[in-house]
């Protein structure tokens, strides 16, 4: 979607709440209506928004997108001391999507209850007339289905994100050949042990399939151009591979001894490899 056009959905998507944003001539970004402390409601869904420590309701925002798991939801993210803890220690606004039936409509998956990518354009136009966030520095994380959730974003919206920090989930089959968006940044996080989403994936119900987390990555590191085998790296407590030669994308599997689990501070530890990346210093503001 084009830049004019996200922004005339935007317009039409956030309805009622940009005509007050008008009216008060921006003091909703430090007076929400909605987000905070209730479900903000959108065309298609709702979402939530944890806001930095500190934040004086002018300065310009970097954010992170995070997609809950299967059975989760974003007040349950909301309550999760660990996540809005870690939005805080990266000073970052926090923008949770709600699943719809506490679950993910994305290619694939036995849900078939939206259209997902519509539904998160939606948010992120909606979050952007509300606060000033920083859209170049957008990051996109998730865990289990919300991690698979984060991968089809880089698929299809790829363009509205710096990158990804997907954790414990992957494509499911059919792995998408045709994404619109380009290779993205993206370190994947993922447990060896994990029995859930295992590496390898596996078939649910016998009709849908968990893909191969190897096959996933070939998919971003073929059409980057990147060379066939990655270099060793570190990131905190993971062990971390690195593809080269990918024309200035970053993409990296970093992977840990345990199950099928997430840490905050693998999410805080993507985010900076990322900004590093894009030549920041990994801090907002």
């Amino acid at each position: 979607m084009h830049a004019a056009t996200r922004f005339v959905a935007g317009r039409l998507a956030a309805g009622t709440a940009l005509a007050m944003l008008a009216m008060t001539g921006g003091a909703m970004a430090a007076d929400p209506p909605c987000g905070v402390d209730a479900l903000c409601e959108v065309e298609g869904g709702a979402y939530r928004v944890h806001l930095p420590s500190g934040w004086d309701g002018k300065t310009p925002l970097r954010g992170v997108v995070y997609f809950h798991g299967w059975q989760g939801s974003a007040d349950g993210v909301m309550a999760n001391a660990g996540l809005t803890g870690a939005a805080d220690e990266l000073g970052v606004l926090l923008i949770v999507p709600d699943g719809m039936e506490k679950t993910w409509s994305y290619p694939g998956s036995p849900a078939k209850h939206r259209d997902e990518i519509a539904f998160l354009d939606t948010v992120l136009d909606d979050a952007e007339a509300r606060y000033p966030i920083e859209t170049d520095t957008l990051v996109g994380t998730g865990f289990s289905m919300g991690g698979s959730m984060a991968w089809f974003a880089a698929c299809s919206l790829g363009d509205r994100f710096a990158g990804f920090v997907p954790v414990a989930g992957a494509y499911w089959d059919p792995i998408p050949t045709d994404c619109p968006s380009p290779a993205p940044n993206l370190v994947h996080v993922h447990g060896t042990s994990d029995t859930v989403v295992p590496m390898e994936g596996r078939p649910i119900r016998q009709i849908y399939r968990q893909s191969d987390v190897g096959d996933s990555l070939a998919s971003w590191t073929g059409r980057a151009g990147c060379e066939a085998t990655p270099e060793p790296a570190e990131l905190g407590d993971l062990a971390c591979e690195r593809w080269v030669g990918c024309g200035g994308t970053l993409i990296e599997l970093c992977t840990h001894a345990g199950g099928h689990m997430i840490k905050p501070e693998w999410v805080v530890d993507g985010y900076r490899r990322l900004m590093r990346h894009l030549g920041r210093d990994g801090q907002a503001g």
